[in-house]
């Protein structure tokens, strides 16, 4: 006996694939086989991108803190050192928003770490 293919089922697992690959480029949105392929990629790459946001946000802040803090005269690695023996916790998400927000605070922060270096 030959096998189904136009029950119900198999009907909405393809309309539910299909309807996950809408506005794909080109044969990738409406081939069944290339649709199927690029679904399975999408899902691949977006549980890999939900691990690669996290260091790339991290990067993201040290490259702002290391700007704001040669501004001052400082580079990135003695502000965290500094920082680490003046015993200020603030971690580097919060660092590169005070950095970009409050100028005035983060040049706080700079000057505090130097008098303890000094």
């Amino acid at each position: 006996m030959p096998r189904a293919t136009t029950g119900t089922v198999h009907h909405k697992r393809r309309e539910k694939i299909l309807k996950d690959v809408k506005g794909f480029y080109g044969a990738r949105k409406n081939l069944w086989r290339t649709a199927k392929d690029a679904r399975r990629k999408k899902l691949q790459n977006s549980y890999k991108d939900r691990r690669r946001k996290k260091r790339d946000f991290r990067a993201l802040w040290i490259m702002r803190i290391n700007a704001a803090a040669r501004l001052y005269g400082i580079s990135y690695s003695r502000l965290i050192d500094g920082m680490k023996k003046a015993n200020i916790l603030i971690d580097r998400k919060m660092l590169a928003e005070i950095a970009v927000s409050d100028t005035n605070a983060f040049k706080a922060i700079v000057e505090k770490v130097t008098n303890k270096a000094a």
